[in-house]
């Protein structure tokens, strides 16, 4: 029967093959006869091989509990756990199976090749130190240990060990491109790009090299020579699915429009390639151009398409975790990976950004100190990489009579964060301070950036700079007080942190939570914000005395009118409604929100949302609130973006998200005379809008049960007195607030930084 199903894969036809496996393991059965190992062994393989792991695990699982201690059932059981991403579990095989014939080394290469995808670089290098020692002429075992050193953030030991394998093996790709690589990571990218022109010289027609070779010049900020290199490629080859593949990716983040042309090229060439599709559907989903909802449409069917091509690498579950999110579609969601599993594989990838889309996943109590967890696993990571090539620390200089601010941001122009930014720029106190301004935005100066320009004593701008240049830029101005406003967000540069180059450090605005690196010292809250355990924040609180950020002029001004009547009085129902980003949904937070309109006879609920105009987000809303007993006739799908403010005239109250809650979008909604309930939890990022609720004069709003959220929505939707007083005062209320004191916050701000800097002195 071995025979056979070998014969049936060699012809081409490997299902065929499966199947003949499958049912001599049933005969078997029926028989109640002991399959050979050799059965269970060459099916999984066939499994693995064909992209069916899971089912792949059923088989060599119940091999396993037939021949325990065969040596190769185990190893592929390893590997099947490692595909299926759970990592704990493979490990804990490997090791088993390595015991099982200490003098195999295949499950020990094995166990420390996935040691090196957990990060655990010092175990990895253990192992493969010992395979070194046994075989020292094999290239693969000196560049795992190669590897290993890189992840302990040891450079000179890691060359060391790559020129090793390139000497006993000139032309091994694979050695090329992660001794580049390691270049690269640790921003040595001058050393990165003569690097790879010396393997093409070697190896001109590698195609591993040429593609790495791109991906290195686009790491060095050299775009115009990758996109260079690719338009001659695709004159070349113009049915080259690879080039216009890459070239989408050289391009996209400047020219959305013709970048997502190529991508789309890419996907015709080469449907089945599930990791274009994917950064199809990236791009896609951040398009902004046209018809927005069709974009955002096309980039959720691109993830459906993908996932039906086979299981995703972790970087691209995050994409496709995003998408599925906005849409709604928490039971794909589900199916990616646990909490902690994914948050952990984000983390130990550098992908800072998937943890910021994680908070609103929290869930348990013990998940706010595993995702804070999981920021400390990015920031060593981030640390060790910067330690290995320190900034230069310029000439002290004498004791100066001003105190030097650094403000790092790429949003410093027609921005939310420059709403709230603002104020420290209209008044700064240029006798006690100079203020420094660092951007990366690869966007031209706006009128906001322009104005931003003209307040302070320095403002660096670079579309394209190095991390590690960006930080020695930062030193040779000597700031006393480095404070970052973006973190991972598009554009900015949290990894500049990492160097230090401030002697004091701070995150403020930008970003929801710690950021995971030690080398910030402090992060700004106030009273209502600061979480009441100490231990769910990494960086020492900067404590504001009122409010942590206050309205501005920018983004909350006198141009969009109040309507002063009521939505409720004017339609003849209350509407409840949200204009926060999907990302924050969840099926608690739709179920509440639901079961609040339900219980408000004949009250509607408005989604004003980009996403408003797209089938499938609508299709799971309608969904989700109609399990609630809310017909699809009392949603309101309102599509728009940018042009948002004028429809709070037409919501009564809104509902905010949890745990992860609304910042701007509460401000925006207090503004226009819209109540906001919110709901309170123990970190940062559950209580952002108790902060403004509160410093606003609404601090009854906020709740600290799912109970007592329905209950003070429902009660404040007949209470219509209450909601006329807001609608026609609140605007003018918060001005006699700390949220509306625009030169008070900048006032507390600067008096803050100062009584910081002169204590450390």
């Amino acid at each position: 029967m071995l025979d056979k199903a070998l014969q049936r894969e060699n012809a081409g036809f490997p299902q065929e093959a499966i199947a003949l496996l499958v049912d001599q393991l049933k005969q078997a059965e029926i028989k109640q006869e002991l399959s050979p190992a050799a059965v269970y062994i060459q099916l999984g393989r066939l499994l693995l091989n064909t992209g069916n792991v899971r089912e792949a695990e059923v088989y060599l699982r119940d091999g396993l509990k037939r021949h325990p201690r065969n040596l190769d059932l185990g190893n592929m059981m390893g590997v099947t756990l490692r595909r299926l991403g759970r990592l704990d579990e493979a490990l804990q095989v490997l090791d088993h199976t390595a015991k099982l014939d200490p003098k195999n080394t295949v499950p020990l290469i094995n166990k420390g090749n996935l040691l090196l995808e957990m990060k655990r670089g010092a175990e990895a290098a253990a192992i493969f130190g010992q395979l070194v020692r046994l075989q020292p002429k094999s290239n693969d075992f000196q560049r795992f240990l190669g590897n290993a050193y890189v992840q302990m953030g040891d450079l000179p030991k890691a060359k060391s060990r790559f020129d090793m394998a390139l000497r006993l093996k000139p032309d091994d790709v694979a050695s090329w491109i992660d001794r580049i690589k390691a270049a690269t990571d640790f921003e040595q990218h001058d050393e990165a790009v003569e690097l790879m022109e010396k393997a093409l010289q070697k190896l001109p027609d590698n195609h591993r090299l040429i593609e790495a070779r791109i991906m290195v010049l686009r790491r060095a900020g050299r775009f115009s020579e990758a996109e260079a290199l690719l338009e001659a490629r695709i004159e070349e080859a113009p049915d080259d699915a690879w080039a216009h593949y890459q070239y989408a990716e050289t391009i996209s983040r400047f020219d959305r429009e013709k970048g997502n042309r190529h991508y789309q090229r890419a996907v015709e060439l080469s449907p089945d390639n599930a990791i274009y599709w994917m950064n199809y559907a990236n791009s896609l989903d951040r398009s902004r151009y046209g018809n927005e909802a069709e974009h955002i449409q096309a980039g959720y069917d691109a993830v459906l398409k993908a996932l039906s091509i086979g299981p995703l690498p972790s970087r691209f579950i995050r994409m496709a975790r995003n998408i599925l999110v906005r849409m709604g579609r928490f039971d794909i969601v589900e199916k990616l990976g646990s909490f902690k599993d994914l948050g952990r594989t984000w983390a130990n990838e550098s992908l800072h950004d998937a943890l910021h889309y994680h908070l609103a996943r929290v869930e348990l109590p013990e998940d706010r100190y595993e995702i804070l967890e999981q920021h400390r696993i990015w920031g060593r990571i981030e640390q060790a990489k910067a330690n290995l090539s320190p900034v230069s620390a310029p000439p002290i200089l004498e004791k100066r009579s001003k105190i030097r601010l650094g403000i790092m941001s790429s949003d410093l122009r027609n921005h939310p964060v420059a709403y709230f930014a603002m104020p420290l720029f209209e008044f700064i106190d240029h006798s006690r301070f100079e203020v420094y301004c660092y951007s990366w935005s690869r966007y031209n100066p706006d009128q906001v950036q322009s104005y931003i320009e003209t307040r302070v004593n320095q403002f660096r701008w670079h579309k394209a700079i190095a991390d590690r240049d960006a930080a020695q830029l930062i030193a040779n101005d000597r700031v006393d007080l480095l404070f970052e406003l973006g973190s991972s967000t598009d554009m900015n540069k949290l990894e500049v942190m990492a160097y230090k180059p401030a002697p004091l450090q701070a995150s403020w605005l930008g970003y929801p939570h710690s950021a995971g690196l030690e080398s910030i010292d402090y992060i700004l809250v106030d009273p209502f914000l600061n979480p009441p355990d100490p231990a769910l924040l990494i960086e020492k609180p900067f404590m504001m005395p009122q409010s942590w950020v206050a309205m501005g002029n920018l983004g909350f001004n006198e141009r969009e009118a109040i309507n002063p009547i009521l939505p409720s009085q004017r339609h003849g129902f209350v509407t409840f409604g949200t204009a926060n980003n999907p990302y924050k949904y969840s099926p608690t937070v739709l179920a509440t929100w639901a079961k609040i309109t339900a219980s408000v006879p004949g009250a509607k609920f408005m989604f004003v949302r980009p996403e408003s105009g797209v089938a499938a987000f609508k299709d799971s809303m309608i969904s989700a609130f109609e399990q609630q007993g809310v017909a699809a006739d009392r949603l309101i799908f309102t599509a728009v973006r940018g042009q948002h403010m004028r429809w709070y005239n037409e919501m009564d109250i809104s509902l905010d998200t949890f745990p992860q809650t609304g910042g701007t979008t509460t401000c925006e909604s207090m503004f226009m005379g819209v109540p906001v309930i919110s709901l309170v939890g123990p970190a940062f990022f559950e209580r952002l809008s108790y902060s403004n609720l509160s410093n606003a004069g609404l601090g009854d709003l906020a709740c600290f049960s799912i109970e007592d959220y329905i209950r003070k929505a429902v009660h404040l939707a007949g209470d219509t007195e209450r909601r006329k007083l807001l609608r026609n005062g609140l605007r003018i209320d918060i001005k006699d607030r700390p949220l509306g004191q625009p030169h008070v916050f900048a006032r507390d701000f600067y008096d803050m930084v100062e009584k910081t800097v002169t204590a450390h002195r």
